[in-house]
């Protein structure tokens, strides 16, 4: 057999493995797959956004003491005090930001941290997955996870070393790492066994369990205040139980899925297009046609047998990844993954890790302030001032996890469903254009009418929520649906993670540049986020429509078998 009617015989292997991938029906194998990408998102999504409520807390355990001081005056309406009060952690929130020195930046630095950790993770996950394989590096994300989570839940500090803040950043960096890996593994496994059909809605449907993770953190939060409101009322240090039991909780979804996820056989794109042995992808396929039949979830195969080259296949290295990504062609569709998912970031988590004003404006952040009078004996004089009365800081704490489950049902949650039910029906690209078109209208009419909109809860609730539908039933969830499909097998792991680096450079941002001035000026950082949010619109255009399409159609590279 010549050379040519090699590659041509070994090529159609691959062409008819492949489109037995693409047509099968969607059954168990499949369910399988999304389950088991989906509980690592969970976990994802719980570990990063249940720092936003945590940390308020340690802040009122390790440093309350320290910096509240003074005490409220006498006579203040509905508390019947005829003298003044003394202000203790067990009746007022630490204003941490802005009595900590330099509290807004390291407030951010934390909140952020894990982020950081993302970006290093997602790199380096999305390269590994492309040198060794999507098998070997699964699961090695979440045993990161375990292990960083159970830390950063017991976590503390040295009495003349480290303060907790510290030691708390360090393994919320680390716990990043692996939370940043689970984005291109858990993209391209589930993109690559797909069938073309349900191809987005099984990618979607694995992302959607981010927002199942965000609500969960808010309804454990509500649990564990619940059954201590007692010991906190009478003792507010109690805190500190309940943010350690939030955070400790991440561990036990990651938990659950590490078997599987170690379990899962190599994909058979993986096994042609990288290592070059067509005859096992061949009957890898047939394995997992005939476990999509298998009602039941939890089956693995058995005598998984180590795939060996048996056909030249392009590499991956860094001159072909230049060759490829060279072309404009695919430069661009890089670009546009990139920078959609970097320009979301930057207003997605800039408003999920700084939910205080919104809280404050829908009342779930503490009571309103009351007019008191105050007597100046030096003077002689009487003043009025508006100031924040005593708290139940039991209440006050629970009263922001209930608003912050408010907003996650409201509009996170439906969201990321509705986008499950539709992104087949109405394609990738009218998605993420409809989604940044509202988010940036609502976010411009934010920042126009703030004067206005932030005295009147309802309608601000109203555009707020709307925006956070159309985040999730927009860029949130296609930024991270189309890297997954629109690269070549060998840098499909590569390319999802750049793109998502390049989301965590805008989380950053979001949280570290923008986030320190929102309490300050919140009709700048509004209007910030609008214009940025119109970029998203722009950066669109460069993507490609995936819908009905198979992934060696839209990876531009037909001839991967040269020998």
């Amino acid at each position: 057999m010549s050379a040519a009617s090699h590659v041509a015989t070994e090529s159609q292997k691959r062409a008819r493995a492949f489109a037995h991938l693409d047509e099968a029906k969607l059954g168990w194998f499949h369910l399988r797959a999304v389950v088991v990408s989906g509980v690592g998102f969970f976990a994802d999504a719980y570990d990063i956004f249940v720092i936003g409520q945590a940390l308020p807390m340690l802040y009122q355990v390790y440093y309350g003491p320290q910096y509240i001081t003074g005490s409220y005056p006498a006579n203040i309406p509905g508390f019947n005090n005829s003298s003044p009060i003394p202000k203790t952690p067990q009746n007022t929130k630490l204003d941490f930001n802005n009595l900590y020195p330099n509290g807004a930046n390291v407030d951010a630095w934390l909140k952020a941290s894990t982020n950081w950790g993302n970006f290093v993770g997602q790199l380096l996950f999305g390269v590994l997955g492309d040198k060794l394989g999507r098998k070997k590096m699964y699961g090695v994300e979440l045993i990161i996870m375990i292990v960083c989570t159970l830390c950063s839940a017991l976590t503390g500090q040295m009495i003349n070393g480290i303060p907790i803040l510290y030691t708390l950043s360090i393994w919320r960096f680390f716990l990043g790492i692996g939370i940043g890996g689970d984005y291109p593994m858990s993209a391209v496994i589930t993109s690559e066994f797909a069938n073309v059909r349900y191809r987005g809605m099984m990618l979607a449907a694995v992302f959607a369990m981010q927002g199942i993770g965000i609500m969960v953190g808010g309804i454990v939060f509500v649990a564990t205040l619940a059954e201590m409101q007692g010991r906190i009322q009478a003792d507010y240090t109690c805190l500190d139980t309940v943010w350690r039991v939030a955070l400790g909780v991440g561990i036990l979804p990651a938990v659950g899925a590490v078997y599987f996820r170690m379990t899962i056989p190599e994909t058979p794109r993986f096994t042609v297009d990288v290592i070059g042995d067509t005859q096992k992808a061949d009957s890898d396929v047939e394995k997992v046609l005939a476990m999509n039949s298998v009602s039941n979830v939890s089956s693995n195969w058995q005598g998984d047998d180590i795939a060996t080259a048996k056909v030249a296949v392009k590499t991956n290295n860094l001159a072909e990844f230049r060759a490829y990504f060279g072309q404009w062609r695919n430069m661009k569709t890089l670009i546009g993954t990139a920078y959609a998912w970097c320009a979301l970031d930057i207003a997605w988590y800039g408003l999920s890790l700084n939910q205080s004003q919104v809280l404050n404006l829908i009342n779930f952040n503490g009571p309103t302030k009351v007019t008191v009078s105050v007597f100046n004996a030096t003077s002689n004089t009487t003043t009025t001032s508006k100031i924040t009365p005593p708290v139940d800081i039991w209440n006050l704490f629970y009263q922001i996890a209930v608003g912050n489950i408010i907003i996650a049902f409201a509009g996170t949650v439906p969201g990321y469903w509705v986008c499950v039910a539709l992104i087949e029906k109405l394609g990738r690209k009218p998605i993420q254009y409809v989604g940044f078109g509202v988010i940036t209208i609502c976010l411009a009419i934010l920042a126009a009418m703030w004067n206005t909109l932030s005295a009147q809860s309802t309608p601000f609730l109203v555009i707020f929520t709307i925006a956070q539908f159309f985040f999730q039933f927009g860029p949130n969830t296609t930024t991270f649906v189309v890297p997954g499909e629109v690269f070549p097998t060998r840098f499909r792991s590569t390319g999802h993670g750049i793109s998502a680096a390049c989301g965590k450079i805008g989380a950053i941002l979001g949280v570290q540049a923008v986030g320190p001035i929102f309490s300050t000026n919140a009709q700048l950082v509004l209007a910030i986020f609008a214009a940025i949010m119109f970029t998203g619109i722009l950066a669109t255009v460069l993507i490609p429509e995936t819908k009905g399409k198979t992934l060696e159609e839209l990876s531009n590279e037909d001839d991967v078998i040269i020998a």
